[in-house]
Parts: C-alpha cells; structure tokens; sequence
C-alpha cells in the first residue's frame, strides 16, 4: 500500500459530485448487478483510496472504471483511475523505451472498448476529458517507437497474464474465444475494409459503435495464444480498427477518446513489429492536433511517426507523411519550409514503383495527394497569398478524381477547401458558387470534421457582409450550423 494520496482518482473523484459514502454504495451496488455481492465497501475504504494510494482488489478496480464512465459521461479505464499495478521501472528513461507487453496492449485496449460501448449503449457522449499535449504523447511514444527491443507476441504457452507488483497474475474477465484460424482473420481483415470505404464515404458516425465493438472481440482472441503468423496478423487487424475508431471518434467530436484510440493502434502495430504502421496511426493523431489548431503538437507528433520506420517505410507512405508535416509548418506561417516539404512529398509519391502497398495506405493515391496538397496550401495562403493559385489547382484536380471513386465525403472537404481559398482570394463571386455546392450535400455527413470546416469557411465570409449574395449565404450557413450544433450537442449523465 502506498502512502502517496492517488491524485488521479482524486481528481475524478471531485468532478462527480458524490461524497465518499454515495461512492462506497454505489460501488456495491454495480458489483452486486456484475454478480459480486461479496463486495462491501464502505467510506474509510474509499478515503484510503483517495488519501492513502490504496489499491483495491480485482474486481474493485474495474467497477469503479464503470460508475466514472457512467457518471462522467466518457470513457474512464482503471489507468485514469490510477488503479493500475505496473512492474516497477529501473528508471523513468527505461520506463520510456520500454514497451508495453503485448498482455498489457490486449487488457487495456479491451478494457477501453470495453467502456466505450458501455457509454454508447447508455446514449452518453462527453467532451470533458483533456487532450494530451502532443508532445506529451510523442516524448511518451518515441523510444518505444524507435528502440530496438522486439516486441514478443508469440513463443509463451498457456494464457496470457498482467505483470503486477504482487507478481504476475491470469487476465480476468476476457473474451472466451474457441479456436481461431485463418479463415475468421481473413474474414476480419475484410470487415477493416468495408468499415474504411465507409469511413471514405459518409463519415465515421454511423458505424464507430460496429468498429469499436469489432476492436473489443479481437481485444478479447488477442488475450489468449495463436501460431505466431495468426497473431501477428491479429495485431495488424487491432491496429487497423484502433486507427479507425480514433477517425471516426475524432470525426464525431470525441477528441481525447480519439487520441487513445491512436496510441493504442501504435501499440498494437509495434506487437505486430510493423512500425510503419505505427507511425501511420500517429500521425493520425498530428491531423488531429491540427484539426484542433494545435501546429506545435502536431509538429511532435510528426517527428515521432516519422521516426518509428525506419528504412521499412515505403515511399508512398513516407510522402503521406510529409504532407502532414507540411500542413504544420503551414499553420504556423512558415512558406519556405512549407513548399519544401510538399516538394518532398511530390518526389516520394512519384517514386513509388508499384510495389504493393499494406490495404492501410491504398486510400492514400493521387486524389488525396492532391486534397493534403490544397489543405496545406490554403492553410498557408492565411500568411502567404501566393499559395492561393497552388491551392485552387490542386483542390479542383482533387474534386475530379474523387467524383470518380465515391468519396462523397473527402470531395466535400476538397470543395470547402476550394471555397475558402477563394474567399481569401478575393474571389467572392467564385466562393459563392463553391460554398452553395458543398452544402447542397453537406447533410448527408455524420462528421463533426466537416462542419467544423464549413465553420471555419463561414469565418472568411465576414470580409465580404454587405454584399446581397453573401449576407444570404451567411444567413443560410448560420441556419445549417444551428441544426448541426443541437444534434450534435453531447447528451451528458
């Protein structure tokens, strides 16, 4: 028992109101409904908790991640609770290089899932957890990334186990699985590509409950022992899930659960010993830090996932890579360094020479290639007006070739981006035409991305208020944003 008080729990503890007593009976009561009426506990118990770093025992631990998750409306895992036991470190540098164990990756990425599904079945969504700092999250992940230990996701007998302080100990409470072949891996690792097209196409809202629920059973096999092919395989299947429940909760406006989601798809990639894959994911989580304006965070991240390759990193994804980090430098004003980059990327993207690319990095052809170039072009044209022209050339070349594939969603982007440049153009006239376009379909998308894009278009209208057309078309974007914001709005506990 430590003598330090559990500030993470503490913490939590004071956003929900309760007293230590409402704790203690509501403690009790989940448990008895999990069918743990052995459990009674009361208030000197949670003071230890709090004040003392006590940790209780399995299953505590996890009916207090249920009541939090439940009262505060978002997603709250054992971990953010300060309940884990973890194997005590030689220093806080080997702590960093270290990687998780592949039993650890598997409980916490259930776990998580876990909780997620609990929140979406009860209609709760929350926004009030914080973000990481990217830097943070990168300082965090860089030698785990780029160190040499290998990570071991075969070669052990028997069921899988948690290392704790009292020593190492069964995973509880997982996924009873029968045999896996590969068969039921081929079959999963078809579903990842239907739920991306989808993704591609509409947004992540509607199917984020069936992605994350598919990331849970396959948390749920990753906890018992396959040949070493079939795990692996798994790994890959966990990462490319993770990744795309962090889009999708990142498209729907649930940023912090996003960005756990990407860590974890990290995590799993490096049990596969796929490290291009894990840089992929985390720069998922840069896009997000950029979304949210973050450029600086987002610069960490970036020197992280392009790090964590190596020479594995093929050049198509290499140049998906710069044009992310292009998009940084281009938020903070920087022109030089913004072109280089996006030439850099042009050069690698030219060079790919048909080798085949893992399904993760299919989506990245010469279309968004194009809509990366025009994002981080326009985002430069707010500092540098000569960007403009390079941004309305790639953003129409962008709209041509998505009108080709389905990508109703990715084109939607491209034309706001279209419309904003030419607002900042000086353009009006042009901007009109494109804005009345993008939301003539704009309703038929669940992503918050979008509409915050559309926002952040409605911003640059200000310039041009006077003008007959634009006051009506400020009028009719006030009026889509309105709608968009009561159904979107979180429905709290």
């Amino acid at each position: 028992m430590s003598r330090e008080p559990n500030t993470r729990l503490a913490d939590l503890f004071a956003l929900t109101g309760w007293s230590k007593g409402e704790l203690a009976r509501l403690v009790n009561r989940r448990g008895a409904a999990m069918g743990q009426q052995q459990l009674s506990t009361d208030t000197s118990r949670v003071r230890r908790w709090i004040e003392q770093g006590e940790i209780p025992r399995d299953p505590v631990p996890r009916v207090l991640a249920a009541v939090f998750t439940e009262r505060l409306g978002r997603v709250v895992t054992t971990e953010d609770l300060g309940l884990e036991r973890h194997r005590p470190s030689r220093s806080t540098t080997a702590q960093s290089a270290e990687p998780w164990e592949p039993d650890r990756t598997a409980a916490v990425l259930t776990e998580f899932t876990g909780m997620d599904l609990m929140l979406n079945r009860r209609g709760l969504v929350g926004a009030g957890a914080a973000l990481t700092a990217g830097a943070v999250v990168a300082d965090s992940l860089q030698g785990w990334l780029t160190g040499e230990a290998v990570a071991y996701a075969a070669g052990r007998p028997g069921p899988r186990q948690v290392v704790t302080q009292a020593g190492a100990r069964p995973v509880v409470d997982v996924y009873e699985s029968g045999q896996v072949g590969f068969d039921e891996v081929e079959a999963l690792e078809r579903s990842v590509e239907v739920f991306r097209a989808w993704d591609a196409s509409r947004g992540g809202g509607l199917q984020r409950k069936a992605v994350v629920g598919q990331l849970n059973e396959v948390g749920g096999l990753l906890t018992h022992r396959h040949a070493p092919a079939l795990d692996r395989r798994l790994w890959i299947v966990a990462a490319n899930l993770a990744v795309l429940a962090g889009w999708m909760s990142h498209d729907v406006g649930l940023e912090p659960t996003a960005q756990k989601y990407f860590v974890i798809a990290a995590q799993a990639a490096k049990e596969a010993e796929d490290r291009p894959r894990a840089g992929e994911a985390i720069s998922r989580a840069a896009r997000q830090m950029m979304h949210l304006g973050r450029a600086d965070d987002a610069l960490d991240l970036m020197q992280a996932a392009n790090a964590s390759g190596g020479g594995e990193t093929l050049p198509r994804t290499q140049a998906m890579l710069h044009t992310v980090e292009a998009w940084a430098q281009a938020a903070l004003g920087r022109s030089q360094a913004t072109r280089r980059v996006l030439g850099e990327a042009e050069d690698l993207f030219v060079r790919d020479n048909g080798e085949a690319l893992p399904s993760w990095m299919q989506l990245f052809n010469e279309a968004e290639l194009h809509g990366m170039q025009a994002l981080v072009y326009r985002t430069l044209a707010e500092h540098d007006p000569s960007a403009a022209p390079l941004a309305v050339r790639h953003a129409k070349l962008a709209i041509d070739l998505r009108s080709r594939n389905g990508r109703e969603r990715s084109a939607l982007l491209d034309r706001i981006t279209l419309a904003s440049v030419h607002w900042l153009s000086g353009e009006p006239d042009e901007a009109h035409v494109q804005a009345k376009m993008a939301m003539a379909s704009i309703g038929q998308t669940s992503s918050h991305r979008t509409w915050d894009r559309l926002r952040e278009m409605y911003r640059l209208t200000g310039r041009y208020q006077g003008l007959p057309e634009v006051d009506e078309l400020r009028d009719e974007l006030r009026q889509e944003l309105r709608v968009a914001d009561a159904k979107q709005r979180p429905r709290l506990a």
